[in-house]
């Protein structure tokens, strides 16, 4: 593996953004409101052929018992249960809202429920989630179906009701298994607990499990993440998510308890990521790009494979081009060519639903310049690679003479063996890899200056 030197540490030390979209979510404005949204919702229903065509859905439940102290997340702390019910209920008039304008049955291949923590529900109220999914949409054999789990609020009873339900997917929040890291952070779950969650879904039948690590938290070091990584190895989950820390304390609140001092410094972050890469690599992982880890028949590594990986609001996906509905507070969802995004706050939210209106506070519809550079940003952060020929036939464009300016921005990188231009394309290295978000910034035509970019977590 090549070297990342300490002079590219300190040029890619900056911010920007993750490409979970693009436009990044930064960019949506208030202009965009439910009267834009209801009109992509139908533009869909009257296309051809409409309730076949792709479709996922993003159900946010935004209750934790406890906070973590690293989470940006929209979040409501409490250990009141009873608040969820009355979210059920908003939740149900929501998608009926939905399907006024797209009409029922539509087919989904793909669910993903997400937070806060999902498993705050209690079981009633994760049945009444799911039965009100499949009253209006039609869940398809063969889709993934996934649910983040906090592993301190199930066992093994509660994990065999959620396969019962429906759920072939599980993603465990796990971030580090040491237990210095944990306290730091305020969230202790012995590794123990993960091994034996783990072991029990595999032996009830859940297709895909995945872990979400975090690396760069406090107290963190590249001894002490070896350890963890060690023991991801053994545990061996079909998919691993390895996100970078981002503190952003002026941004979000519960990291201000986050002793800045205990934090690792960019190089050590670096360390820990290259050694997090060539660690998976050697327990044989399939690198599935920016902070994603398949085994080699997991459906996100076939996907990679095949040419058909996307990445959307949830980090990468196996459905390129799939609208996306987002369902409950904050958010985010991607119908056609436009973006929306739900009120943030429960009052907001319940307010827009109590007028018979979907909660829709802001959005974007895309041009056809972002279009484009969404498909050349894509294709660099999911295959590693952008083809010219291709760009050029699908936009009517000539690549060099379009992106002039941006080909000249690259040549340095290239310079630095972070890319290669070759005479077809553009390819990233392996070293590129650990920048590869400042490789897609180049393409990002909102970045004209440093004050855009603080808004975004550090590259590294």
């Amino acid at each position: 593996m090549s070297v990342v030197t300490p002079e590219l540490i300190r040029q890619f030390d900056v911010s920007g953004p993750r490409y979970t979209s693009y436009p990044t979510a930064d960019r949506f404005v208030e202009a965009f409101g439910e009267d834009d949204y209801v009109l992509a919702l139908q533009q869909r229903r009257i296309g051809s052929n409409a309730k076949a065509m792709p479709l996922s859905l993003y159900v946010h439940v935004p209750f934790c018992e406890s906070l973590c102290y690293y989470c940006a997340c929209n979040k409501i702390i409490t250990k009141h249960p009873e608040r969820a019910e009355a979210y059920l209920s908003y939740l149900n008039r929501e998608i009926d809202l939905h399907t006024e304008h797209c009409g029922v049955n539509q087919h989904v291949s793909q669910l993903h429920i997400g937070g806060g923590t999902p498993t705050f529900l209690t079981n009633d109220g994760l049945t009444e989630l799911m039965d009100m999914i499949r009253r209006s949409f039609v869940l398809v054999p063969g889709g993934e179906y996934s649910i983040e789990v906090d592993p301190r609020t199930v066992n093994n009873d509660r994990l065999t009701f959620l396969y019962q339900l429906g759920f072939n997917r599980l993603s465990f929040g796990v971030q580090d298994f040491d237990p210095q890291v944990q306290e730091a952070v305020h969230r202790v779950q012995p590794a123990e607990q993960v091994f034996d969650l783990v072991r029990e879904a595999r032996r009830i039948g859940f297709q895909s499990v995945n872990v979400d690590l975090i690396y760069g938290l406090p107290r963190q070091t590249p001894e002490s993440f070896e350890r963890t990584l060690a023991q991801i190895s053994e545990l061996r989950p079909d998919r691993i998510a390895l996100y970078a820390y981002a503190h952003l304390p002026e941004r979000f609140k519960p990291q201000r308890r986050i002793i800045a001092a205990e934090l690792p410094t960019a190089s050590v972050k670096v360390s820990m990521l290259a050694r997090s890469l060539q660690v998976f690599e050697d327990v044989g992982y399939v690198y599935v790009g920016m902070d994603h880890f398949a085994l080699p028949d997991d459906s996100l590594a076939v996907a990679k494979r095949q040419g058909r990986l996307h990445r959307n609001f949830q980090g990468y996906s196996t459905q390129p081009d799939c609208d996306l509905i987002g369902l409950g507070v904050s958010s985010i969802g991607k119908v056609g060519a436009t973006y929306s995004q739900n009120a943030k706050t429960l009052d907001e939210y319940y307010d827009s639903i109590n007028r018979g209106r979907l909660p829709i506070v802001r959005g974007l519809a895309l041009s056809r310049d972002d279009l484009l550079r969404r498909a050349v940003i894509t294709a660099l952060m999911c295959q590693g690679e952008v083809l010219y020929e291709s760009v050029e036939q699908a936009w009517l464009i000539d690549f060099h003479r379009y992106f002039a300016q941006e080909m000249n921005q690259l040549r340095p990188m290239a310079e630095q063996g972070l890319i290669k231009l070759r005479d077809d394309g553009i390819e990233v290295t392996a070293m590129g890899w650990h920048f590869v978000r400042g490789v897609a910034m180049v393409f990002d035509r909102y970045l004209q200056g440093n004050r855009n970019r603080e808004r975004f977590s550090r590259i590294i």
